[in-house]
């Protein structure tokens, strides 16, 4: 069954947020996890992706946006409003709610933050997950 984390951050800048899961797409990618990060659209998309290139100087995570027709073997992809073209075991889920095809996935991180309708939704999300049984961790960083 998936198991969900959640991720606590402090503060309301959706930069920090951003920068954090590109820390944790770093580390996953080392571990050699095949990731598909989800967002709420081609503007998020984009974000995310400039932030993978630039949130450390040292760091070289390989990814691409996708949409179901990619037919290709990049361990990170970006997608929105549509399922990854292929398996992948870590769903890095940047969007306001949680995709129909999150429980395809080995796990799900989520970020919250203390931006008030963040917050709200992520609450939402967690007593979704919950409420139908799936293993919860909370990490407040």
């Amino acid at each position: 069954m998936t198991r969900v984390s959640f991720y606590i951050l402090k503060g309301t800048k959706a930069f920090d947020r951003q920068v954090f899961a590109c820390r944790l797409i770093e580390k996953a990618y080392k571990q050699g996890h095949q990731i598909y990060i989800h967002t709420d659209d081609l503007e998020q998309a984009d974000q995310i992706n400039q932030t993978l290139w630039s949130f450390r100087a040292d760091s070289f995570v390989p990814h691409q946006l996708a949409d179901e027709s990619s037919a290709t073997d990049c361990p990170v992809l970006i997608g929105y409003n549509t399922k990854p073209p292929r398996l992948m075991d870590l769903l890095i889920n940047l969007a306001t709610e949680q995709p129909i095809f999150f429980s395809q996935f080995e796990r799900v991180a989520e970020f919250i933050n203390d931006d008030k309708q963040l917050k709200l939704m992520g609450r939402e999300r967690y007593r979704f997950y919950q409420q139908r049984g799936y293993e919860l961790t909370t990490h407040k960083i």
